[in-house]
Formats: structure tokens, sequence, C-alpha cells
């Protein structure tokens, strides 16, 4: 489970504002501090994508300190964080994906797409072309 950890505050107007040290491109806002949390996963998503985008590692979630608050990552999205950090690893590109899987361009963007429902099967055939395992574990 990846859950980053998260700064509350409290605006003058009323509202909270919700940002991550770990990413700090990720900000939003709510009413109250748990729709600010909400708000903040759909930031954590669009910080990933622009982290994909610029081809940069995306930062694991760091420990929270105590009392902190966190939000958690989809599972599936964790799984795409994941590959798209091997493929930075291993200087491999889309394309190159795209030629190991034999599958056109669209379907490794969507794999890349955090807010694309990809296939578990997709994933873990992405995974093993790069020489690597995905396991799945119920905690």
């Amino acid at each position: 489970m990846w859950s980053y950890p998260a700064n509350l505050e409290l605006d003058t107007n009323g509202t909270y504002l919700v940002t991550f040290p770990d990413i700090p491109e990720a900000a939003s806002v709510g009413d109250d501090a748990d729709e600010a949390l909400l708000n903040g996963l759909d930031a954590l998503e669009s910080a990933i994508e622009i982290y994909f985008d610029e081809k940069r590692k995306v930062p694991f979630p760091s420990k929270p300190r105590k009392g902190q608050p966190c939000v958690v990552l989809p599972t599936l999205v964790v799984a795409k964080v994941l590959l798209a950090n091997e493929m930075i690893h291993q200087g491999v590109r889309k394309a190159e994906l795209a030629r190991r899987l034999d599958v056109h361009m669209p379907q490794i963007d969507r794999l890349l797409d955090p807010r694309h429902a990809s296939r578990i099967d997709a994933m873990e055939a992405a995974f093993n072309k790069l020489g690597r395992r995905l396991e799945i574990s119920i905690v």
C-alpha cells in the first residue's frame, strides 16, 4: 500500500489546503479535511501524469509523522508508477515496450495512464518484458 503523507492547512476563507511533501506538484483544496484529502487523490494522480509525461521517476512515499494524514494510491495506479519507474531505470522507452509486447503505442499510453482501468494481465505482461514480475498480496 502506498500512502502519501499529506499536509493539511486551514485557509483564511475556511477551506483546507492539502499538499504532499513527496510530490510537491500535487495540491488541492476542500471544504473540510476529509474532502481535501479526497481531492488530494485526484491531485496526486494528476501530478503522477506530469512525472510520466516528463519521464521522471515518481518518488516513493515517505514515512508519515505520527498522526499525519495520508492519501492511499489505488493498487493499479501503484502498479503503473512502478512500471514507469522501471522503464526509466532500464532506459526503455514506450516505443520499445510496445515493440517487445507486439502492441500499438496507444496500448502503452493506456498502461501508463493513471486514470485508465488497465487490465492486470496487460500490466503483468509489461513487467515480464522488462524482466520483472508483478506480485500482489493481501494484508
